[in-house]
């Protein structure tokens, strides 16, 4: 923790009337239909895709979650209408019949797709662009998702570090490490949608409001980001999933299930304003 907050007893104060405020904010400030039925909607995880059933399911949503980064969606997504559009290039996303066709051969799989699929929009072909990215997210997660023998066991190995507070933040680390253009946080997030609720997403929305707050130190890393806000959903009596998800609207201002609400769902960032009332109800004589 940041700052002079040391006492356990003052951590757990903080972090259950940060929650609170969070969860409140939005309702409270006159948003047309924004409510705390709509908040709590978004908090709840059978919202979340249920896990995956086939290997090549898992390494179809692998796909889908390294396109969200950054500007891929922009560029992949909207290039060929999703990552769908995919299927005759990579097998039916079959990681077995991709390592066998492209032999590790990015560019192998960059070619058949502008044959194929003829994307919209300029390729760039330097190994660090944009499409030469994807293409190595294309083999290396399929090298990874070949691991497994079955989606059985890619889920028994999950479970394993999920079930041990200790080992947990290893598993967004080791899928950083084994795809190319999962980071960390990104794992996190690939995690969190297959309905495994305690792999909160450390982004920039988070970052701000938990750094700026005193919920976790300066600069911290990803990492550490993660374990304050375990920490603090630990102490609000709440999912970490639920947790993130609070934080996240504020910041982000999007309600994607509810287009009719603001500009297609988009209400604005509101992440400046709560700083400024959740530190004044935090901490005396702060400004």
């Amino acid at each position: 923790m940041a700052g002079k907050i040391k006492d356990i007893k003052q951590i757990y104060e903080i972090d259950r009337k940060a929650y609170e405020l969070a969860k409140a904010y939005l309702p409270s400030i006159n948003i047309p239909n924004v409510t705390t039925s709509l908040v709590e909607q978004y908090l709840d995880p059978l919202s979340l895709s249920p896990k995956p059933t086939t290997k090549n399911q898992l390494y179809h949503r692998i796909l889908e979650s390294a396109q969200n980064a950054n500007m891929k969606a922009g560029v992949i997504g909207k290039a060929i209408n999703g990552v769908g559009k995919l299927s005759p290039v990579l097998c039916d996303f079959d990681p077995r019949e991709i390592l066998l066709r492209y032999n590790n051969d990015w560019e192998a799989v960059l070619n058949q797709i502008v044959t194929q699929l003829k994307p919209r929009g300029q390729i760039r072909r330097k190994p660090r662009s944009i499409w030469p990215k994807y293409c190595q997210t294309i083999l290396s997660a399929a090298s990874f998702v070949e691991q497994f023998g079955s989606i059985a066991d890619f889920l028994k190995w999950v479970d394993f570090f999920d079930k041990d507070n200790r080992a947990r933040a290893s598993l967004p680390l080791l899928l950083s490490e084994e795809i190319v253009g999962f980071g960390f946080a990104l794992s996190c997030d690939f995690l969190k949608e297959q309905g495994y609720l305690n792999f909160p997403k450390p982004d920039v929305h988070l970052r701000d409001i938990f750094t700026t707050l005193k919920l976790c130190d300066d600069k911290c890393s990803d990492y550490k980001l993660f374990k304050a806000i375990i920490r603090l959903a630990s102490n609000a009596n709440v999912t970490p999933y639920d947790a993130d998800k609070v934080f996240w609207l504020i910041g982000s201002g999007y309600f994607y299930n509810n287009p009719e609400i603001g500009k297609n769902g988009r209400i604005g960032s509101r992440k400046k304003d709560f700083i400024k009332y959740a530190r004044s109800k935090l901490y005396k004589n702060a400004h």
